[in-house]
């Protein structure tokens, strides 16, 4: 329903107008780290154990190993989530460039803020339609940033962990679990601007990334640890590219932030 020149489109899409400032590359370095984010890790690995849980298989030892069609099932599942996040993701920057960007609001300072890209659509419904959508969305995210940060400090500190689990046998787990939501909870009443705080944990993000990817990347090329389903060459070329592109913009973002200072 947006009026777009998509010749102009998909000619941007490829020809990137950079721009070598500080907040250019902090936006930069937050997309990156909201669409490669460090707690998918977590997240993702985590789910793969409680599914085998769920199978039956309860013990380290019933886990060890994976099947070829196992890897076949992870690689359709994750390689289809990306395309679909993917594009999700280029159309609400195409959409959000079309209504926002359009009529000159960069500012968006409120959940309230950005609705008015909805208000084409949907009128005086916008800001029913996207707290509908905020709500969807908190719905699917909350449980997975808190369970993932769960994770991450089980696995340090070396708790029992799982939702397969009840509660008393890992109340570490489930007590990080239910801090991290009631202090998601409390953001709201002390007058923090949201927008910012999602911006800024993106930042963190994309930060941190390239560190996890560089022991992910590690890992999956030994051949003693990962046996037959070593990266292809392929795998190996992409995942260096990504940890590049990442670690240089990142590294870029920090240089800018030095030279301002």
């Amino acid at each position: 329903m947006v009026t777009s020149d998509w010749g102009q489109v998909l000619w941007s899409t490829i020809m990137i107008q950079w721009q070598w400032n500080a907040n250019y590359l902090m936006m930069l370095v937050a997309f990156l780290g909201t669409t490669i984010s460090p707690y998918l890790f977590f997240w993702q690995a985590s789910e793969e154990v409680e599914d085998e849980i769920e199978e039956g298989r309860t013990t380290v030892k019933a886990r060890r190993g994976a099947t070829a069609q196992e890897i076949r099932s992870m690689r359709i599942d994750t390689v289809i989530g990306m395309i679909f996040s993917n594009l999700s993701t280029y159309f609400i920057v195409l959409t959000t460039a079309g209504t926002l960007y359009a009529h000159g609001i960069t500012k968006i300072a409120s959940a309230a803020d950005a609705a008015l890209a909805l208000r084409p659509f949907a009128g005086d419904a916008a800001y029913l339609l996207f707290t509908l959508g905020v709500v969807g969305t908190g719905l699917l995210a909350v449980p997975v940033l808190a369970g993932s940060v769960s994770y991450a400090l089980a696995e340090v500190f070396h708790w029992r962990e799982g939702l397969s689990l009840q509660w008393r046998k890992a109340s570490g787990f489930y007590g990080v679990m239910a801090t991290a939501t009631v202090a998601g909870v409390l953001m709201n009443f002390i007058g923090l601007n949201p927008i910012l705080a999602l911006i800024y944990a993106a930042v963190i993000n994309g930060l941190t990334a390239p560190v996890f990817i560089w022991f992910i990347i590690k890992t999956t090329n030994n051949k003693k640890l990962m046996g037959e389903f070593v990266n292809s060459r392929l795998l190996k070329v992409l995942g260096w590219l990504c940890f590049w592109l990442m670690a240089g913009t990142a590294a870029a973002f920090l240089i800018s932030l030095f030279k301002f200072l």
